[in-house]
């Protein structure tokens, strides 16, 4: 095969793009998806409540370990709950850079 052959072989488009509402039961999925979503985003409040009582108990108390473990926990719930309410933006925006690729 010549080279510009194969440079047409490995440039096949195959012509896949998503397609909204292609399937039956879009609405339940994303509502059952948006559920998943919210429980989530309850739960790391709960996690981030307990995690700072932690750290408070830990300082207070002079718990080296539990001040430490406390300060994880706080900054692990901020960032789930930063992905969280970020989650359809950065899928969106990948989603998005990929449609560039050529």
């Amino acid at each position: 095969m010549k080279s510009s052959q194969t440079g047409l072989v490995l440039a096949y488009d195959p012509g896949i793009k998503p397609a909204d509402g292609g399937l039956p039961g879009m609405d339940v999925l994303k509502d059952v998806i948006n559920s998943i979503n919210l429980f989530g985003i309850i739960a790391v409040v709960g996690a981030l409540a307990v995690s700072a009582l932690v750290w408070a108990w830990g300082h207070h108390s002079g718990g080296h370990q539990a001040e430490a473990n406390g300060k994880k926990g706080t900054v692990v719930a901020a960032g789930c709950a930063l992905l969280l309410g970020a989650a359809n933006g950065i899928v969106s925006f990948f989603s998005a850079m990929g449609t560039q690729v050529n």
